[in-house]
């Protein structure tokens, strides 16, 4: 039942977009998301969306990114490498588990760096998670740039990096502060970034 519950909401989603009801969409979705009912989601949607679900319960649908967007991953992944940082450290779209108040949440972040290796897992814990990239698309930005600032801050992330996609591909290098909240450590190009070494942004490996 509920796997058909998820199939019908897939089906809506796609439908949302040329046009079905609001609805039709809320006619599908469960009274609670689960986080495995959000990996199924993100395993059967044959767009290649992301579904993500806030620490309060909240549901978001993110666009496919595109080309540039998978560039700048590319980028950031290399730089990290060619640091000294192992691959397997160094992870594109993995599921983390949020912690919240009422519940996990589960996100999907562009970039995470981890201090080791890491078990085999749709939702990663947040134990071992030193840094998590978001590359800002247009869909995404209020989310981005407000919701995930605090959710990671909260959830006790030490450094969360915000990429906009704008002439400079601007970089917004955030570190937890004392008081469980983000404060701004610098703020540059991605091309002076990359110029730099992970180390120069106690970022160790």
């Amino acid at each position: 039942m509920r796997a058909k519950a998820i199939q019908g909401l897939l089906a809506s989603v796609d439908g949302y977009h040329v046009g079905m009801s609001a609805e039709a969409f809320g006619r599908y979705l469960p009274a609670v998301v689960t986080l495995d009912d959000l990996a199924a989601m993100n395993a059967a949607d044959r767009h290649g969306r992301r579904y993500e679900l806030s620490s309060e319960g909240a549901l978001s649908v993110m666009p496919l990114p595109d080309s540039g967007h998978a560039a700048i991953a590319s980028r950031l992944l290399a730089w990290l490498v060619l640091a000294g940082w192992p691959a397997v450290q160094i992870l594109q779209a993995v599921g983390v588990r949020v912690p919240g108040p009422v519940g996990d949440g589960g996100r999907i972040p562009d970039l995470t760096v981890w201090s080791g290796p890491q078990p085999r897992s749709v939702w990663l814990a947040l134990t071992d998670l030193l840094l998590v990239v978001e590359i800002v698309s247009p869909g995404s930005a209020a989310i981005d740039e407000v919701v995930k600032l605090r959710e990671y801050a909260e959830a006790g992330i030490p450094r969360y990096w915000m990429v906009e996609r704008d002439a400079a591909q601007t970089v917004t290098l955030h570190v937890l502060g004392p008081d469980k909240a983000y404060d701004v450590a610098a703020k540059m190009p991605l091309a002076w970034l990359l110029q730099t070494t992970p180390s120069d942004h106690h970022l160790g490996g």
